[in-house]
């Protein structure tokens, strides 16, 4: 049977905001990536969405990106040294890991969030940064990147554990890229469209870009994002979709073990 695990970017509410529905969420996936406080969550929020994680069984990763809850990490913010990036990035694994160990909860995955995420899916020097900083700290951690990027690339060159996502609510560029939010298509909205193009991902092991062209990769996990209004429905609908075409669901560790 194949496997898969469905994860989805959580703990991004902060204050008095809420962002997503956490809790039904973490009813239907098997691995989240719990926000570091810098382009949301706080203190609060992180040890909330921690132990809900705990509670229903969900495997949790740590999910840096830019300092910008202004923007919610997803501005482009250029910089001249990496090096700062890569601070930044142990800094905000350092939050979860101590917060996670005051809930009893293993910390098994890294996911970079946003814009930094998708410069570095381009950048070389920004993806080796990234690679850096997690190997730096915890080196156990599976890294989790686009297949085809420049992240995947310094993963292996830095032989960490690597996850490869597609997203079920993003289109694809020719290059195996996410289209750029903003532009024509570039999200999936119809739950239908989302959970049918996961099954067919995954009995493929290809994506499909806008235009038609196949490219094959390798799958290991699948991200729903959990800030949309449907985000709960579609992740509902893709896990079922994926039950019934004989896809079993499991933690990425378990998947990658």
């Amino acid at each position: 049977m194949s496997q898969v695990d469905l994860n989805s970017d959580l703990g991004e509410s902060f204050g008095p905001y809420t962002i997503g529905n956490d809790p039904e969420m973490l009813k239907i996936i098997s691995s989240a990536n719990v926000a570091c406080g810098f382009h949301g969550g706080d203190p609060l929020v992180m040890h909330r969405t921690l132990e809900l994680a705990r509670e229903n069984g969900v495997e949790v990763g740590a999910h840096p990106g830019f300092n910008d809850l202004w923007g919610f990490g997803r501005r482009q913010i250029r910089v001249q040294d990496t090096s700062e990036i890569e601070k930044m990035l142990i800094y905000q694994v350092g939050a979860i890991q101590g917060m996670a160990r005051a809930c009893g909860v293993p910390v098994t995955h890294y996911k970079i969030h946003g814009a930094l995420g998708n410069m570095a899916c381009v950048d070389a020097e920004l993806a080796m940064a990234a690679a850096r900083a997690v190997k730096a700290v915890a080196p156990d951690l599976i890294f989790v990147v686009l297949p085809g990027s420049e992240l995947e690339t310094a993963g292996e060159e830095l032989g960490l554990r690597i996850a490869r996502e597609i997203f079920a609510d993003r289109a694809y560029d020719d290059d195996g890229m996410l289209v750029p939010r903003g532009q024509p298509g570039a999200m999936i909205e119809d739950t239908n469209e989302a959970a049918s193009r996961m099954v067919q991902f995954i009995k493929d092991g290809a994506i499909v870009s806008q235009s038609g062209k196949r490219i094959e990769v390798e799958i290991d996990t699948i991200c729903v994002h959990g800030d949309s209004p449907s985000a709960v429905a579609m992740a509902a609908e893709v896990r079922k979709a994926l039950t019934l075409a004989g896809i079993e669901i499991v933690p990425m560790a378990q998947k990658l073990a």
